[in-house]
């Protein structure tokens, strides 16, 4: 069978006439003509109906098409992709993610592009990424729990979150000893209402509830950091949101043994075979943002296990 005699044919019905498939396939009309003909004496069936004016598909021809598109459609997809890997990655790929997340993504995208040098990548901001994925991006980064779709959803840890304040907050107010003490303290509120918010916090000791209030709150990470480190009070905050206002001393810890388990980071992208420059960044960003989560995952473990109250020993009785 020749493949090049059933792609001429596809055309032809996709086009709707021998003479729009020719142009299309920058080929004379007679030879386009000629080319269904003989795939019509290889199958020994009637594809098309012809008249002066028109072509439609006899019941045979229909049957055939149907499942001859799907094939041919996927030897392009085929070749395009056999085509895209034999060279040097490049093009745009779209990526999506949650508003506050561009807090530490920026270094790992440029350590992308220093890697594949043409490529693009193209970031959009926005909560609704999984929504956008195989339309107007080509994967997108979400937290959270997705609605069941035909999309591919890899999973790649939860966001930890902790307490920090800058020192001369601390200096000012006192270090909090105890879960309770929060209440004492102005809170800087990631989404709080009416001036307040619960904090739901895990330790060794279990778990707590604490009412907390302050000044001032907003719905944007970074506003958040930036108060904080003004010394307007302590914040609950993602581990990669305050790594840098740690690492400067910018911030320090409260209660660094309590925290609290933030939403499930995916990474979501279509079914469908992707181009290589697609599948480049998705496995990068899988591989670095999945080792973040294991690494966030340890560092509570071991603070936990750290600041466990040890189990007393009774000593043997002897007589």
């Amino acid at each position: 069978m020749d493949l090049n005699r059933v792609a001429t044919f596809v055309r032809v019905v996709e086009t709707g006439s021998f003479t729009a498939a020719a142009a299309a396939l920058h080929l004379p009309t007679s030879s386009v003509s000629r080319s269904v003909a003989r795939l019509e004496a290889d199958l020994g069936v009637i594809l098309l109906e012809r008249t002066t004016r028109k072509v439609s598909l006899t019941d045979a021809g229909r049957a055939y098409f149907e499942r001859a598109r799907d094939a041919v459609l996927g030897l392009d997809q085929a070749s395009a992709l056999a085509i895209d890997a034999a060279r040097e990655p490049q093009g745009i790929v779209r990526l999506a993610v949650p508003p506050d997340f561009g807090l530490h993504l920026a270094a790992l995208i440029a350590e992308f592009v220093r890697r594949y040098p043409r490529i693009h990548v193209d970031v959009t901001f926005t909560s609704r990424g999984a929504e956008l994925v195989g339309g107007e991006v080509d994967v997108a980064i979400a937290l959270g729990r997705l609605a069941d779709s035909a999309l591919i959803v890899r999973k790649l840890g939860a966001t930890a979150h902790r307490l920090y304040a800058a020192p001369a907050y601390l200096d000012a107010r006192g270090r909090p000893r105890i879960v309770a003490d929060l209440a004492g303290h102005d809170a800087v509120l990631y989404r709080g209402v009416d001036g307040g918010t619960t904090w739901e916090l895990v330790g060794p000791d279990g778990r707590h509830e604490v009412a907390v209030r302050g000044p001032v709150s907003g719905d944007q990470l970074q506003f958040i950091l930036d108060a904080m480190t003004a010394g307007l009070g302590i914040g609950l905050v993602p581990l990669f949101c305050a790594a840098s206002a740690r690492a400067s001393g910018a911030l320090e810890p409260v209660l660094p043994e309590h925290g609290a388990v933030g939403a499930v980071q995916s990474l979501v992208h279509p079914s469908r075979h992707l181009p290589r420059r697609v599948t480049l960044l998705r496995e990068f960003l899988s591989e670095h943002l999945g080792r973040a989560c294991t690494k966030h995952a340890a560092a509570e473990q071991a603070a936990a296990a750290a600041t466990a109250p040890k189990k007393s020993r009774r000593a043997p009785v002897t007589g």
